[in-house]
């Protein structure tokens, strides 16, 4: 006769780390046919241009600005067109660019005055 199996923590047969009969999964069936609906448009290219380049003009003196006003505006033409993703980009690309673009030409213009003066004074000043 047969012993049965050791049971040190008397759990008998409803023991809870006993190994589970195994079973086996549904089957699935995988078709590769046509889609399961629309695919997203993606997001426009321009447009994150844009933002970028609106972002770099604070760094390069606003030399990337007058880019990122040219992307925004063609971005916004085409994602109007094509019913892209990437509006917002375009609109904060064409503040930002906006926005750095006459910030810097401010600050030319103050420069170049600061200068006139200073220079426009010492020419005035003679010692004669």
């Amino acid at each position: 006769m047969a012993q049965p199996p050791y049971d040190p923590y008397g759990y008998g047969s409803n023991d809870p780390y006993a190994p589970q009969p195994y079973s086996q999964p549904a089957v699935q069936h995988h078709y590769y046919g046509g889609g399961s609906g629309p695919t997203g448009r993606g997001t426009n290219g321009m447009a994150t241009a844009s933002m970028v380049l609106g972002l770099v003009g604070f760094v390069s003196c606003g030399l990337t600005s007058v880019l990122a006003i040219i992307f925004g505006h063609v971005a916004q033409g085409q994602i109007k067109r094509t019913h892209e993703e990437g509006s917002g980009m375009a609109l904060a690309g064409l503040i930002l660019g906006y926005i750095v673009t006459a910030g810097w030409v401010i600050f030319w213009i103050f420069y170049v005055w600061l200068w006139a003066i200073m220079f426009g004074s010492a020419a005035s000043t003679s010692t004669y």
